[in-house]
């Protein structure tokens, strides 16, 4: 679905070239994974998702999106239905006054039939529990709520794939865990291809694949359980790990012997109990 081979990028200050935001980075996403990437602020994250869907094309090397390069100009707005985009602050990204006409307002640009609209617009609202909603006035609607209103206004483009640049970042626990349950359905459901940029290591947890980058590079490329267990390596690159992770890797460090490759409470719970029942026994 995404593909990029020796992706190479700097931005011009107007004086000269900073350092490589993307240096030579090669990534495959399959059609219908969820991808959650993850690095410090600076690593190349948020420049990477804007060349998902042509927003920015490459200096060196080629980003596919289909197998469509994204240099091709005349492929773009073909690029740009195929994946669609969802940024950190949803106010930015929502412009009508009502919420169901704000989700339509991508498709009436690109001149779907009117009653192809309707339907599309109450599809990508039930998708995100959202359709009881469709007549309120966005600025009235929590953070979390926003969200996903600016979620259903991409996927009424009718996209194989969604990129996320940082969604829950502004968001309440409860506005990330309503951002969270729509991602998971929208992979469930849909099929559809998710690219999650986050700091939030517990939502990169659940994910199929975490990537995690570091100057401009991917340094990391696994399942969350192997990813995450390599807490020594992710602390160096600045970053942390899943809350319960965290607490098993403390516990072998005090002496208390289990596995640390645990992503979830019943998980380090039952490791714990595992341990306790071992020192009871004598074994």
């Amino acid at each position: 679905m995404l593909k990029a081979e020796k992706l190479f990028y700097s931005y011009d200050n107007g004086e000269k070239k900073i350092e490589a935001v993307l240096d030579n980075l090669n990534l495959n996403i399959k059609k219908g994974e969820f991808v959650a990437i993850l690095g410090h602020n600076g690593c190349g994250k948020s420049t990477l998702a804007k060349h998902f869907n042509g927003l920015l094309t490459p200096l060196g090397g080629n980003v596919y999106v289909a197998g469509i390069n994204t240099k091709d100009e005349e492929k773009i707005w073909e690029i740009r239905r195929q994946v669609g985009m969802v940024f950190q602050n949803p106010d930015n990204q929502i412009v009508a006054n009502v919420v169901e006409e704000d989700v339509a307002f991508a498709p009436e640009n690109l001149g779907i039939p009117s009653t192809e609209i309707r339907q599309r617009v109450d599809e990508a609202l039930k998708t995100v529990d959202m359709y009881h909603y469709r007549k309120h006035a966005p600025h009235l609607l929590s953070g979390g709520q926003k969200q996903r209103v600016a979620i259903a206004g991409a996927i009424a483009m009718r996209p194989e794939c969604i990129v996320m640049d940082e969604p829950t970042a502004m968001l309440d626990p409860m506005g990330r865990a309503e951002v969270m349950e729509t991602i998971l359905k929208l992979k469930a459901r849909e099929n559809m291809t998710v690219v999650l940029i986050t700091h939030y290591m517990d939502e990169a947890a659940q994910a199929d694949r975490v990537i995690v980058m570091d100057d401009g590079r991917v340094v990391i490329d696994d399942v969350p359980r192997k990813v995450f267990s390599q807490v020594e390596l992710l602390k160096s690159l600045g970053l942390d790990v899943p809350q319960v992770t965290e607490l098993a890797y403390e516990l072998n460090s005090n002496g208390i012997e289990i596995a640390y490759d645990v992503l979830t409470v019943t998980e380090c719970a039952d490791k714990i109990m595992d341990y306790v029942r071992s020192v009871k026994s004598g074994n």
